[in-house]
C-alpha cells in the first residue's frame, strides 16, 4: 500500500500545487469561494494530507544490511547519517531510508578550510570553495548504470541566515512541488550484481563519466560531488534502494566494509549528539571522521 502512495507522488504534488495556487488567488481577491471558515478549513485539510502523503515512504521486503564499499577515498564526516539515526533524514521518502551526507573536513589551520557552516554575507559561498567540491565518487559495488543525469548547475552554499530561511520555508516546498528531480538535483544510479541500487545525488554538473547501459566495477570513478537539487552545500548524499525510481524506492540498510571511524569534527561538534537506538553502529555519527 505504501508503495502504491509512494508512487503516485506526481498526484500529490499536484494537489499540493493547486491548493497552494487557490490560497494565493483567494488572497489576491481572483477567487471568491463560498464557505467562508469551512474553504480555509477545507484548503488547510487538503494540504496537510497531500504533504502528507508526498513523504510517504515504501518499508523493504527485507531489512537485511547490505555491505559495499564506500563511495569515497580518504578523510571524510558524515552528516545526516545512519550512524546517528533510522531514518537518517527523518524520512522514508524517495528512498532515503539509511542515506549519509558526506562532506570533507578541513585540513587544518596550515591546509585548505571550507567557509563557515553559517557566516554573515550577502550571498552564500561559492561551491569551489569547499574541499569536497569536484572529488570523485566511486561505485560502492560492482553493476550497471541504469540512470545518468548532470545537466542541472552548480548553485552556491545556503550559509547565510537569508539564504537559509529562504531555503528553509520556500525553496524546499517549491522544489517538493517540482518534483523529485529537483529534490535528488544531477545523480547516477547503479544496478549492483545482487539486484540493489545505488543512489549518488547533488552530483556536480557534466560531472558523469558513465552512462546508461554501461557496466562498472566496484571502486571505479563514475562522478564528481556537486551542488545541485535540495542542497545546502556541496555533499554526496548516497544510499541503497530496492528499485531505481526514487518515489517508488524503500531504502536498503547500507553498511561500509572499508572504513576506519574515528573522532568528532571540531568543526561539527556543537551539532553532535548521542546516537540514537535505531542507529547502524558500523556507520559513522554525525560530525564524525572517518577513512576510506
Amino acid at each position: 500500500m505504501k508503495r502504491a502512495v509512494a508512487a503516485l507522488q506526481p498526484l500529490w504534488q499536484t494537489v499540493l500545487a493547486t491548493g497552494f495556487l487557490a490560497i494565493i488567488l483567494d488572497l489576491a481577491g481572483v477567487l471568491n469561494p463560498p464557505g467562508g471558515i469551512l474553504w480555509v478549513l477545507g484548503v488547510v485539510a487538503v494540504l496537510v494530507v497531500s504533504g502528507l502523503l508526498l513523504n510517504t515512504g515504501p518499508d523493504a521486503d527485507s531489512s537485511h544490511t547490505v555491505e559495499v564499499a564506500a563511495p569515497v577515498h580518504g578523510r571524510w564526516l558524515a552528516v545526516n547519517s545512519p550512524g546517528q539515526r533510522v531514518p537518517s533524514h527523518g524520512t522514508k521518502a524517495l528512498g532515503q531510508l539509511s542515506a549519509a551526507d558526506l562532506v570533507q573536513p578541513d585540513e587544518g589551520s596550515a591546509g585548505q578550510r571550507n567557509p563557515p557552516i553559517m557566516r554573515r554575507a550577502l550571498r552564500g559561498s561559492r561551491p569551489e570553495e569547499f574541499r569536497c567540491f569536484g572529488a570523485p565518487i566511486w561505485s560502492m559495488a560492482a553493476g550497471v548504470v541504469v540512470a545518468v543525469s548532470t545537466r542541472q548547475r552548480d548553485q552556491r552554499a545556503r550559509n547565510t541566515w537569508q539564504a537559509m530561511a529562504w531555503f528553509v520555508t520556500a525553496e524546499n516546498v517549491l522544489r517538493a512541488l517540482a518534483g523529485w528531480r529537483a529534490v535528488v538535483g544531477n545523480r547516477v544510479v547503479i544496478k549492483h550484481d545482487d539486484g540493489v541500487y545505488s543512489a549518488y545525488v547533488h552530483l556536480k554538473r557534466g560531472s558523469a563519466e558513465v552512462s546508461v547501459g554501461q557496466r562498472v566495477q566496484q571502486g571505479q570513478v563514475i562522478a564528481a560531488v556537486g551542488n545541485t537539487g535540495n542542497s545546502t552545500q556541496p555533499h554526496l548524499h548516497v544510499q541503497l534502494m530496492d528499485r531505481a525510481r526514487f518515489p517508488a524506492a524503500a531504502g536498503l540498510p547500507m553498511m561500509w566494509a572499508n572504513i576506519e571511524l574515528g573522532g568528532i569534527d571540531p568543526v561539527w561538534q556543537k551539532y553532535a549528539n548521542e546516537p540514537e537506538a535505531s542507529a547502524l553502529e558500523s556507520m559513522p555519527r554525525n560530525g564524525q571522521v572517518f577513512s576510506a
